[in-house]
């Protein structure tokens, strides 16, 4: 007990020190992957410290390919809901004009279980459009999938988390998200779907991490699990964030928006990324779709998807190496850390000396970086 009230004051001193050394926020940046000529061509990376998923695993997972009007494409996640619809993020379809949906596949060489194109989908009302560069809260969108799904093993549809538990505090709970996005920052996107845990963050800590004008109630945060360098990143916005409840049921607790910018230390920083709660927009779904998901019959009946069974690893997994010599701006996690139970004290112990030397390099780090580049907030989207 002493050991983890100690590591979650370590956490909260991290926060603490990099805000009052600088007079700005960490630096947050969408996770929208924009396709270039190399990443078409090449075998890119993925979720940070990730593992490859099993066909079936994450059957609510899918993959967007957004067109805009000016022919550019880039790449999000979704997740599915419902035969007719799909979640995303707002700023993976806000100024596009068609979105190419797929599923029941964890490989883009594979032929999909399903495929379809839609220009039809709602962006939340508070949410911006004009602006989807900013990074925004409320960043939710739905789309009306022009194709019904036709469930099976590989293609379901996943519960979304009950209004009445929208404000949960998930700090330090267990979580895991999964996606076709990049392995380190400013990565080309996976091949392969990917799936990470993740560890829960309270909205203060992340407040004191961005700011509270974009962390709001609407927002939840995660970081890494037991590698420092765990993660969502490019590619993965939109994806699914999910919690598995005691009694084995999987809900979507949290809609991928953005990560720490690559000024800050980017995907693999340690820091947390953001998620946006979508149990808070119920009227909004049943508004625009007619539909109650909260008592959605068909979505008990159909979704039978097992939550990962593979534990943490022991070691680092093998695909953490950035792609550029440029190191991470904060230590990496012991490769010999085990991933165990929230209660196991002597993992938590073993933590305690590594959060603390990550508060005094990042402490470092930002006095460094601040007496070089101006003291403004700055806001804008990975390309």
């Amino acid at each position: 007990m002493v050991a983890k009230m100690l590591k979650k004051t370590a956490f909260l001193l991290l926060a603490v020190a990099i805000v009052q050394v600088s007079s700005e926020y960490i630096e947050p940046q969408f996770i929208e992957d924009v396709i270039q000529e190399q990443s078409r061509t090449s075998l890119g990376p993925r979720i940070v410290s990730g593992w490859d998923a099993k066909l079936g695993q994450h059957p609510h997972q899918a993959h967007m390919r957004m067109t805009n009007a000016a022919g550019g494409v880039s790449t999000c996640g979704g997740c599915f809901v419902h035969h007719d619809w799909m979640i995303t993020a707002a700023h993976c379809t806000a100024t596009r004009v068609s979105l190419l949906i797929r599923g029941g596949m964890i490989s883009l060489s594979e032929t999909p279980e399903y495929m379809s194109e839609t220009n039809e989908f709602w962006n939340y009302p508070s949410y911006d459009n004009s602006i989807p560069q900013i990074v925004q809260p409320n960043d939710i969108s739905i789309v009306k999938l022009q194709e019904p799904i036709v469930y099976t093993r590989n293609l379901k549809p996943i519960r979304i988390q009950p209004s009445a538990d929208a404000n949960r505090n998930f700090g330090e709970i267990t979580l895991h998200a999964s996606g076709f996005g990049a392995t380190w920052t400013g990565g080309s996107g996976s091949q392969v779907l990917q799936w990470v845990y993740l560890r829960g963050v309270s909205n203060l800590l992340c407040g004191l991490t961005f700011g509270t004008t974009i962390v709001t109630d609407t927002t939840i945060c995660a970081q890494w699990f037991n590698v420092t360098s765990q993660s969502i990143c490019q590619g993965d916005s939109g994806g699914p964030l999910v919690y598995t409840y005691p009694e084995g049921k999987i809900f979507l607790v949290g809609v991928t928006s953005f990560t720490a910018g690559a000024n800050s230390g980017g995907c693999h920083s340690g820091l947390p990324a953001a998620f946006i709660r979508p149990g808070h927009f119920h009227d909004w779904y049943t508004e625009v779709t007619g539909i109650d998901f909260e008592n959605l019959d068909e979505v008990e009946d159909e979704t039978t998807t097992t939550p990962p069974t593979t534990l943490p690893p022991t070691t680092v997994p093998p695909t953490t190496e950035p792609p550029t010599p440029l190191p991470p701006t904060t230590p990496e996690g012991d490769s010999n850390e085990e991933g165990s139970d929230e209660d196991d004290t002597s993992e938590e112990d073993e933590d305690l000396p590594e959060l603390l030397k990550r508060l005094q390099v990042k402490v470092k780090v930002k006095v460094k970086v601040n007496q070089f580049r101006k003291k403004v907030r700055v806001v804008k989207k990975i390309h």
